[in-house]
């Protein structure tokens, strides 16, 4: 690596959870090595305004505050937009950074030159011996089904060997170069929540670029802090999103198979496993996740909400 050192800007999203944003800004604090950074925070239309008490408790942060919630697309686009970093790490607020972190993944992106973008290893905070994320299997298009290497499994090295090109980056954490970016464009907002990342990476690969994991560069991570584990919002995007993601980024060919699919598998499955639950708001959210797409085209505008979907 060439000894003049890169600026990163390290940028994360708030919304609703101060006290988890503040405990990233201190793991970073605590752990970085690298020398060039810049940490910008957008406050995502949280209903209290932190920004003035951050202001003051952290003057080397630059705060940003929307005063509407853009999801996880548009409010690191906000960060994006401000930032002057050659290298972009978009990390969710509820990840602890670990030491050499960042020089692990500016390494990666520095010594390969087709790498655009690099995630790496996350483990679960609470549970920190447990892989969340290796590595990504490739997409199949007829399914929109993918794989996340390791997932649950006890953190033994494993996985270490397969440092390398990824199927796709994990959006809690995935550093990008700016020349990829540029060439790609910025995640697409009318995902608003779930699989805008995969559909940048996939932006990414179409800009010439290889999508990476360095298994060395270690983060933690505090699952599902702003959504929770099982929720409407949840089931709405995840559906709306998974389609959206067909009609995006699959061949023509693909794309009736898929719709065929969901239709005739994945609706009726979701539908017994709603009733089974006994989460039957759950069955409206999935519809509307459907009709969302049938009336819609795949680059309409998603404003964003303050409080429902």
């Amino acid at each position: 690596m060439s000894e003049f050192k890169k600026k990163v800007s390290i940028i994360t999203v708030n919304f609703n959870h101060s006290h988890i944003t503040e405990e990233l800004l201190e793991s970073i604090s605590r752990t970085n090595t690298w020398p060039e950074i810049e940490i910008i925070v957008v406050d995502n239309g949280s209903k209290i305004n932190a920004l003035p008490e951050w202001e003051k408790r952290y003057p080397g942060v630059r705060f940003i505050r929307s005063e509407v919630n853009t999801g996880f697309a548009g409010g690191n686009n906000i960060g994006i937009r401000a930032s002057t970093g050659d290298y972009l790490f978009l990390v969710n607020n509820d990840t602890e950074f670990t030491e050499g972190l960042i020089d692990k993944l500016v390494a990666t992106l520095e010594e390969n030159p087709q790498a655009g973008m690099v995630s790496p290893k996350i483990r679960y905070y609470h549970e920190p011996e447990i892989l969340q994320y290796a590595g990504y299997t490739e997409m199949n298009y007829f399914t929109a089904r993918n794989r996340c290497i390791g997932q649950y499994e006890p953190d033994l090295g494993q996985y270490d060997g397969r440092t390398g090109p990824t199927g796709f980056a994990h959006g809690a954490a995935m550093m990008v170069k700016r020349e990829a970016l540029e060439k790609a464009g910025p995640m697409k907002e009318n995902y608003f929540l779930y699989y805008e990342e995969l559909d940048w990476c996939d932006s990414i690969k179409r800009a010439g670029y290889s999508v990476w994991v360095n298994l060395q560069a270690v983060i933690f991570h505090k699952e599902s802090v702003s959504v929770g584990q099982k929720s409407a919002l949840k089931e709405y995007f995840m559906n709306r999103n998974r389609i959206l993601y067909i009609r995006r980024n699959a061949a023509w060919y693909q794309r009736p198979v898929f719709y065929f699919y969901f239709t005739f598998v994945v609706m009726p499955r979701n539908i017994l496993n709603y009733i089974r639950e006994e989460q039957f708001d759950f069955i409206n959210q999935l519809f509307r996740a459907l009709w969302w797409n049938i009336t819609h085209s795949v680059n309409s505008n998603y404003t964003g909400f303050k409080n429902k979907p």
